[in-house]
């Protein structure tokens, strides 16, 4: 199963997180404070990392936010507050998932298995659906190029760092250019069924791809967002 780095101050939450997910097979890791969390994923990275938000030296936020810098590590982050504001921000950093406190340790395991799923990290012996899915439509697209056995991207030769969830909402739509996706096809390409999110998370991630795509090349314009409608891709 999965390596998972988990970083909460709440010792509670930490002891009862960790026997969940070690019930489920993964091996985890566990600190206290952000500042140590992140020279730890940064030293040596795991298959997924859970950070809550509101901590010691470095907030999750801020952790999440160096370690995009350089990874395209699984994150879920974990937030006591009820407030949508730190879900967008969330996202717009790139995180693959959310979760408010308090929740099940039930609905946390399939959170983790739907990510680790998306991410190509599956129990030894599974079918890895997705991956399979995804090489068998591995493409090329006007200056894109997508490889999905190595989960790489690049634009015009140049390389787009893409967190797990990006690449599968780009593999979408680029896979029919012209053809509108809505959001909720999105969605299903992107997150499995038990997983809810709605149409702002989606939002976020297409504009924090527009982002990675204009730093490569300030003139990109191959996402288009029809109003009311959804998004379809351009090929140039």
């Amino acid at each position: 199963m999965a390596r998972i780095t988990l970083v909460d101050d709440d010792e509670n939450i930490v002891t009862s997180v960790s026997l969940a997910l070690e019930s489920g097979g993964h091996t985890i890791q566990a600190y206290y404070d952000g500042a140590a969390g992140l020279a730890a994923l940064e030293k040596d990275p795991p298959d997924l990392a859970i950070l809550d938000v509101k901590m010691p030296r470095m907030d999750g936020m801020e952790v999440l936010r160096r370690l995009r810098a350089t990874s395209n590590l699984p994150v879920i982050i974990l937030t006591s507050k009820d407030d949508e504001i730190d879900e967008v921000l969330g996202f717009n950093l790139g995180a693959d998932d959310y979760m408010h406190k308090p929740f099940s340790q039930r609905l946390l395991l399939e959170r983790v298995k739907a990510v680790l799923r998306r991410a190509g990290i599956v129990e030894q012996g599974e079918a890895p659906e997705v991956t399979e899915a995804l090489n068998a439509k591995s493409l090329k697209r006007g200056k894109l190029v997508m490889d999905a056995a190595r989960h790489e991207c690049t634009w015009d030769g140049r390389p787009v760092r893409l967190t797990v969830t990006e690449f599968l909402l780009l593999h979408a739509l680029a896979q029919r250019p012209g053809f509108v996706k809505s959001r909720d096809n999105l969605m299903d390409a992107a997150y499995d069924d038990q997983v809810y999110v709605d149409d702002r998370t989606i939002d976020s991630h297409v504009k924090r791809m527009r982002k990675k795509f204009r730093q490569v090349d300030p003139t990109f314009d191959s996402i288009e967002t029809l109003y009311g409608v959804g998004y379809r891709y351009r090929e140039i």
